[in-house]
């Protein structure tokens, strides 16, 4: 655990605020594109779809992805003129650090 300074309550309320604020898909797009290096949409939709056994639509991605973009926690770049990538920002990884860490927190069944 960190001492808690306010620089680091002011970064865990941000992180928390914006976990809360997620839907559990686009948290999902979110810890699964922090795992790829500068993924495509259609890499992270390939692996989501292996990771949860079902389809997922373009017309669901893509606009969960945007939502994450205009929210400060992913970046979009362009790979080629018709390839896009995403990468977690630093604002994005911290939405996933603090929401392991409250999840550890609220959760028995998770080390702390």
């Amino acid at each position: 655990m960190h001492k808690c300074t306010e620089t680091n309550l002011d970064r865990e309320v941000m992180g928390m605020n914006e976990m809360f604020g997620l839907t559990g898909f686009q948290r999902d797009l979110l810890v699964v594109a922090s795992g790829l290096e500068k993924p495509s949409g259609q890499d992270i939709k390939e692996h989501v779809e292996d990771t949860m056994g079902t389809q997922v639509k373009h017309g669901r991605l893509y606009p969960n992805l945007d939502t994450l973009v205009e929210r400060g926690l992913l970046e979009k770049g362009q790979l080629d003129r018709r390839t896009n990538y995403y990468q977690v920002t630093e604002k994005g990884a911290l939405t996933i650090q603090e929401q392991l860490e409250w999840m550890q927190s609220q959760s028995k069944a998770l080390p702390a």
